[in-house]
C-alpha cells in the first residue's frame, strides 16, 4: 500500500510518522523529500513577501512555474497513493488533499497525537488513531479487506 501523508510542514510528528510506516511495510510519498530530488515547496521561494499578496497575488502566484511544479509533485502522488493518513495538527493544503482522498473513495486516516479542537467532518474518514500504531493496524486491516 502506497500513503500520501498530509501534514504541515510545521508538524513536529511529521518525520516519526513517515519513518514508522516505512519500517510498517507501508511505501511513504514525503512531500518533504519528493521524488523528483528537489526539497520541497515553500511559498517564501516565490517571493519573500508572501505573507503581504493581496488576493489577487496569491492568485497570481499559484501560476509561478515553482508551485506549478509542486503541485504537479504532490497531485501526481494523490492520485498513485493509494491511502492517506492526515497528521494533525495542519493546515488547508493538508485538508483539502485529505478531502481528496475521502471523494476518491480512497481510506483516510487522521492520526491524532496531541489533543486537538473536534472536527464532524471527520466521520467521513476511514478512522480517527490516536496512536502510530493503531494507524498501522487500521491500514493492514484495510489492506487485507481491499480486494
Amino acid at each position: 500500500m502506497t500513503l500520501y501523508i498530509a501534514s504541515s510542514w510545521r508538524n513536529t510528528y511529521y518525520p516519526e510518522v513517515v519513518n514508522h510506516l516505512r519500517k510498517a511495510g507501508f511505501d511513504v510519498y514525503d512531500f518533504r523529500n519528493p521524488p523528483s530530488g528537489d526539497p520541497g515547496f515553500k511559498w517564501h521561494l516565490v517571493g519573500e513577501d508572501w505573507l503581504q499578496w493581496s488576493p489577487a497575488e496569491y492568485r497570481e502566484k499559484l501560476h509561478h512555474p515553482l508551485a506549478e511544479h509542486q503541485f504537479q509533485n504532490d497531485i501526481e502522488a494523490l492520485r498513485r497513493c493509494d491511502a492517506c493518513v492526515l497528521v494533525l495538527p495542519c493546515g488547508r493544503s493538508a485538508h483539502t488533499e485529505a478531502g481528496w482522498f475521502a471523494g476518491a473513495g480512497k481510506p483516510v486516516v487522521a492520526y491524532l497525537p496531541e489533543k486537538v479542537e473536534p472536527e464532524l467532518m471527520y466521520k467521513l474518514f476511514t478512522a480517527v488513531c490516536c496512536s502510530l500504531d493503531e494507524v498501522v493496524q487500521t491500514l493492514t486491516e484495510k489492506t487485507s479487506t481491499t480486494p
